[in-house]
């Protein structure tokens, strides 16, 4: 059995990157570091989220520094950042600076503000969308104490049975 086949969960990436034709790689690299010129609009997108929220009532919205490592959890800092054997003289693989941007700060921070985006979304969906789906028990993390509809009784009635209790949106599917 190949290494790659015993990960059927898994993304197959490092089995096959050495052989991968170093322009695709090179190509790759950049593809990795150009959504950098959208984390504007995504931030901008998740604030407005965050905010609309607020706006129609929401408390105990978590904020991007929920989804954040703390400092202190990394494992290097710039005094004892390891760094690669570069496959040529000016590969960036032997920079510090560059594995304490990259490791530390471009994707930690990327993949907290695209975690706390997706969990705003959830909640906005559940507070105006309480209608089940086969996607919906994803969304447990954007759980809420009341639907749109739930506040309302005469519109809470018109809830199919499982959406009137379904957890997710409903704190107490009782009342």
């Amino acid at each position: 059995m190949k290494a790659c086949e015993s990960c059927a969960d898994r993304v197959n990436i490092g089995c096959h990157h050495k052989q991968m034709p170093v322009i695709a790689r090179a190509i790759g690299l950049l593809f990795i570091y150009l959504p950098i010129l959208t984390l504007p609009f995504v931030i901008t997108s998740a604030y407005l989220t965050y905010f609309s929220l607020k706006l129609v009532g929401a408390e105990n919205v978590k904020k991007w520094g929920d989804f954040l490592p703390a400092r202190a959890s990394h494992r290097y800092d710039l005094k004892n950042q390891i760094t690669m054997d570069g496959s040529f003289k000016f590969s960036m693989a032997q920079s510090k600076l560059f594995w304490i941007l990259n490791c530390t700060w471009y994707c930690p921070v990327s993949v907290g503000l695209f975690e706390w985006h997706a969990y705003l979304v959830k909640v906005v969906e559940n507070w105006w969308c309480p209608f089940t789906h086969d996607r919906k028990n994803s969304y447990t993390d954007g759980a809420i104490d009341q639907s749109f509809w739930h506040i309302y009784p005469e519109e809470k009635a018109k809830l199919h049975e499982e959406d009137k209790t379904n957890p997710i949106f409903t704190a107490d599917p009782e009342a």
